[in-house]
């Protein structure tokens, strides 16, 4: 048995023990009730620490950069202004006027449009130019943050506070339909992905290796942004924005883990991500007693590790 399966076996042993104990530990009386909400919160967790992880994984290794994440495209900006708008047009009617299944396609609707805009644009002009597509991201991410914060400020206070429940995430009332969805679109994904980990492990390398190597890599770019968008959309409409989650779990795992092979490396930090928000959710509900949200714990905890990235990446 090599180290990195001897790694394996023990992060699935972690992972499984953690939502063991988040399933079974302290459950009340009526302990079926319980039991279904914990399953659905469990399933959620997972459905999104996959999409976030598998997404974070092939944004770096297309950028070849650790401490870039696909939210620095914009695709959370998109979201927050959706959010802002549809409360700033319908006001305290929004509830009724837009359910929650409306509003989870029509925000995926909306940060896919937002992505195949860009992409479409840049391809057709740049060939291939990552880092104006980031540019161009991070630019308009931060209007459409402008525009949604001087919405937000000429709302009313109770149609804010209407707002406030959109903007972090929270596993807390998944709906059961829309998990199905999400679940569907996650799987697919990962068979795609995982029908071209060989190309992901190519294009590590760089652009000019992987030509010589054979990989179309104009074309294996375009698909892999389109995955990222999906994944990061999917996630983001179901429970809400994690900004560091991808930074922190995919660090964690190039530390665990010295390999290039993404056939280990995204399962594993699929896994990682897992523990992550279990242990987030944890602290959430057992120490802040529901009065703190998940996203603004692995925020301040990703946002950390993300300092010490920086300082370290200076420093060598």
């Amino acid at each position: 048995m090599t180290a990195i399966t001897k790694k394996m076996s023990i992060l699935l042993l972690l992972t499984l023990g953690l939502i063991a104990l988040f399933l079974f530990i302290g459950l009340p009386n009526n302990w079926d009730y319980a039991l279904e909400k914990r399953s659905v919160k469990i399933v959620a967790i997972i459905v999104v620490s996959c999409a976030v992880a598998t997404a974070s994984v092939i944004f770096q290794t297309l950028t070849s950069n650790r401490i870039l994440t696909p939210s620095i495209m914009g695709f959370e900006a998109v979201y927050f202004l959706f959010q802002t708008v549809i409360i700033f047009i319908y006001g305290d009617k929004t509830f009724r006027v837009i359910n929650q299944e409306n509003n989870f396609f029509l925000s995926i609707l909306c940060m896919l449009l937002f992505a195949f805009v860009i992409f479409k644009l840049l391809f057709k002009k740049e060939k291939n130019n990552l880092y104006l597509l980031l540019l161009i991201g991070l630019v308009l991410g931060t209007l459409f943050q402008t525009v949604s914060s001087f919405l937000q400020l000429i709302i009313d206070p109770n149609e804010f506070l209407m707002l406030q429940g959109s903007l972090y995430a929270s596993f807390n009332s998944i709906n059961y339909d829309l998990l199905w969805y999400a679940s569907g679109t996650l799987l697919l994904c990962f068979g795609v992905v995982f029908c071209f980990t060989n190309h992901l492990n190519v294009m590590l390398l760089g652009r000019d290796q992987s030509i010589n190597l054979g990989v179309n890599y104009f074309k294996k770019t375009q698909l892999f942004l389109f995955l990222i968008a999906i994944l990061v959309s999917v996630s983001t409409a179901l429970v809400g924005p994690i900004t560091f989650l991808g930074v922190l779990v995919t660090n964690l795992t190039y530390e665990l883990f010295k390999t290039y092979k993404h056939q280990i490396l995204i399962p594993a930090c699929c896994m990682v991500s897992v523990v992550s928000i279990l242990l987030a959710q944890y602290v959430v509900e057992e120490v802040f007693q529901y009065n703190s949200t998940i996203s603004i714990i692995i925020n301040f905890v990703g946002g950390i590790y993300f300092m010490y990235l920086l300082f370290k990446a200076k420093k060598l």
